[in-house]
């Protein structure tokens, strides 16, 4: 709210004094005696001389406190402005104005007040028929607030009426408030609240002494008789259409909004028109539609299924842990399909000859210590009155490789120059790999065989030695090995045998050191002694 300066006159002299002066020195003050001013205002008094040329002014407090204002001379005039109003300034103001051995006073009552604001009226809630709701009016920021009335009336009728005559521990600025609680009915919708406060200082004259705020009621009904109408049916064929109309009562009028409820628990929002039109229907389509009349104070709904016949269709098996199994595990496998009315589940397993052996009517099928028999194709099938949807499954079970075996034809010991076939089978475990090594202290070997068998033709002796086969699958592995025997023939003149070999080496080491020995020999019995040491002293 903007300042303003308030120049009051009052009626009579709270204080005044007067010294001896001539007829001619005279003094007025403005306003005179009283004034009331509003906290944060400005105000102004002003003392006035005649008959002196200049005088000289000071201001005070009667009780010699600070002024809290600011002093302006200008010839007769002397002005204390109090820029703005505070609890600090309710005084009586003393002026004195002094010419030569002459001096006059004259004294002036400041009071202050608050009263800056219009009532604020506010609602526990929104004002809903039938339901007990409380009005309260607030006065802000109130000096002295024991001259404060509050009236709060609904139109012309008197709801409420309060003096706040409690006395004052201090100075302060105080916000009160007046509340009541009453039920509303269709009566009010139209009314208004009223909030009237009075700050009764009749013993001044400013404005304004009464404020007054007024709000209009708005009375809420929430939403009820909602109901839902469906064309051309709420059970559909496949691709039809369909148009649902939902209407619900309140004040104000509720605005509608369509959902579909889903499977996971949550609410899809679909519309907020009332008619909700659906084409070309599928069986997503189907579940339960949900209308709701929203307003400020409520909610009221209500539901309807649609129900979208269709054949079995998009059927599915969910195969649990794997369809690739090792023998002796368990296994689930669990079968859906979409379709209304709900399709039946069947599973089957398919023979050699093509036809269904029937296992069982429930939507999984278990099948515990799994066994190689167990292998094979199942068949699921959704049935209703509307048709057939298949969906199959191959279950395959695996063994670790057994029964493995690691020939080498015609014998494990063969001649120089033979042919010999080195084969690795492993009965009865579909999908095994099969790997042939020859083993050596630098690596193994890894031989292309074929169908298992590796064929070696003429053989020579560095062919000779330890050969395994690995047979592995997802599940494990097995090892065997077997040592070739490669013998020389005795008829080749070139065979050069490692004995002769490591003999020849030796003796070209032999011969030079038996000459040594013979050549020290002879030395020492020159000497008498013989040291293998000191000979070596002697060479170095």
């Amino acid at each position: 709210m903007p300042r303003k300066m308030v120049v009051i006159f009052g009626a009579s002299n709270v204080l005044w004094m007067v010294f001896t002066v001539s007829q001619a020195f005279k003094m007025e003050i403005f306003p005179e005696h009283r004034v009331i001013a509003q906290i944060g205002d400005v105000i102004s008094l002003t003392c006035r001389t005649t008959g002196c040329e200049p005088p000289s002014f000071s201001w005070r407090t009667q009780i010699d406190s600070p002024l809290n204002g600011k002093v302006k001379n200008e010839g007769n005039n002397s002005t204390l402005t109090m820029d703005p109003v505070s609890f600090n300034n309710e005084h009586a103001y003393v002026c004195t104005a002094t010419c030569g051995s002459k001096k006059l006073e004259k004294g002036i009552q400041v009071e202050i007040y608050s009263f800056p604001k219009d009532p604020e009226i506010h609602l526990s809630g929104p004002l809903e028929l039938g339901k007990p709701v409380t009005v309260t009016c607030m006065v802000p920021d109130v000096y002295p607030f024991d001259r404060l009335e509050v009236n709060l009336m609904k139109d012309n009728k008197l709801l409420k009426n309060k003096e706040f005559l409690e006395p004052m521990e201090r100075k302060s600025l105080e916000t009160k408030s007046l509340a009541v609680t009453f039920i509303p009915t269709n009566e009010d919708i139209g009314k208004a609240l009223v909030c009237q406060a009075k700050l009764n200082i009749d013993e001044f004259d400013f404005e304004p002494k009464e404020r007054e705020t007024t709000k209009k009621l708005q009375v809420y009904i929430s939403p009820k008789n909602t109901v839902i109408s469906v064309s051309p049916s709420t059970k559909l064929q496949e691709g039809g259409s369909v148009t649902m109309t939902c209407s619900s009562e309140g004040l104000p009028a509720p605005q509608i909004f369509w959902s579909k409820k889903l499977d996971n628990g949550n609410v899809q929002l679909l519309s907020g028109n009332a008619t909700l039109t659906l084409i070309a229907m599928r069986i997503e389509d189907s579940g339960i539609y949900v209308c709701e009349g929203v307003n400020q104070v409520g909610k009221d709904g209500k539901e309807v299924e649609l129900i979208v016949q269709v054949a079995p269709r998009d059927t599915t098996i969910l195969v649990s842990p794997s369809s690739i199994l090792e023998e002796g595990s368990s296994v689930n496998m669990t079968c859906s399909s979409n379709g209304l009315p709900a399709p039946k589940i069947l599973w089957s397993r398919q023979l050699n000859n093509g036809d269904l052996q029937p296992l069982s009517e429930n939507s999984t099928l278990t099948l515990t210590s799994t066994k190689m028999d167990d292998s094979g194709i199942y068949v699921c099938e959704g049935i209703n009155q509307a048709g057939i949807s298949r969906k199959e499954v191959e279950l395959i079970i695996q063994v670790a490789p057994k029964d493995i075996q690691l020939i080498a034809f015609p014998s494990e010991s063969v001649k120089e120059g033979d042919t010999v076939i080195i084969s690795c089978t492993c009965g009865n475990v579909p999908k095994t790999w099969i790997i042939l090594k020859k083993k050596a202290e630098t690596g193994d070997t890894v031989l292309k065989s074929r169908d298992g068998a590796y064929t070696i033709h003429k053989v020579q002796l560095e062919d000779a030695g330890v050969y395994e086969c690995e047979s592995k699958n997802e599940v494990g592995l097995q090892l065997r090995s077997l040592t070739l025997d490669v013998k020389g023939r005795e008829n080749n003149k070139d065979y050069f045998s490692p004995e002769l070999l490591v003999l020849y080496c030796a003796s070209s080491l032999i011969i030079p050191a038996i000459g040594m020995i013979i050549y020290f020999a002879r030395r020492a019995n020159m000497k008498g002694s013989y040291s293998l040491v000191e000979a070596q002293k002697s060479k170095v």
